[in-house]
């Protein structure tokens, strides 16, 4: 279960909702796990309503099931679930890539590649000395600012929901191998150095590699 703690942003429902996200995202709820609205709502000193408006929230971004009347719990899912989501994440990275090429793009997109040049320098560190918690959090945030350069939100929260399911089906994984910098992908300031050259194929090709690696590792998992 998750520690319980002061909350401190915006709605009590969002807190929640928040707290136990970092906790599935951290891996510290493992897939599979169950659990009931009162024991969270205990756990965090709250009434039920908002908790069960959380859980549903994470149910509704795919890092939940709903199981019946029994509670909720943390969603598992299979290598053939993550091949999927690889794909699916593939496709619409390229389709942004895509749109992202039209000529002088790149002029408009400057002040905020700056930000993403940040989120992506800060991944890559986290990825290069292993720390996985770090990594996550600025994982996801570099994907969602380079999405947003398509200006098209729906686009962006669908692309961020398939990075959080990635990360719950790799999280716990990971956490199973000895040296994590071997295994995580630093290549997000290479993404970023492409597309401020205006090079989207070298952009594409960084990604394809990216996701032909995931998908091997995937392979190599046990079933």
């Amino acid at each position: 279960m998750p520690a319980s703690g002061a909350v401190t942003r915006s709605t009590l429902r969002q807190q929640i909702a928040d707290a136990l996200r970092d906790e599935v995202l951290a891996g510290r709820m493992q897939p599979g796990e169950a659990f009931t609205v009162k024991q969270i709502a205990e756990q965090y000193g709250v009434s039920a309503t908002p908790v069960r408006e959380a859980l549903v929230d994470l149910c509704a971004q795919g890092l939940l099931d709903s199981d019946q009347h029994r509670g909720f719990r943390v969603r598992v899912f299979s290598v053939e679930d993550y091949k999927g989501i690889v794909e699916a994440r593939a496709l619409v990275v390229d389709g942004i890539f895509r749109r992202a090429a039209v000529p002088g793009s790149i002029e408009a997109y400057g002040p905020a590649l700056v930000s993403v040049r940040r989120r992506g320098e800060e991944a890559a560190r986290a990825a290069r000395g292993g720390d996985l918690n770090i990594l996550v959090g600025y994982d996801l945030r570099f994907w969602r600012e380079l999405c947003a350069l398509a200006g098209n939100s729906y686009i962006s929260e669908f692309l961020h929901r398939l990075r959080m399911q990635s990360w719950v089906f790799a999280v716990p994984y990971l956490r199973g191998h000895g040296e994590l910098s071997d295994w995580l992908w630093t290549g997000h300031d290479e993404v970023v150095s492409a597309l401020a050259l205006g090079d989207f194929e070298a952009a594409r090709a960084l990604i394809a590699a990216y996701n032909d690696e995931s998908l091997m590792w995937a392979e190599r998992l046990p079933r």
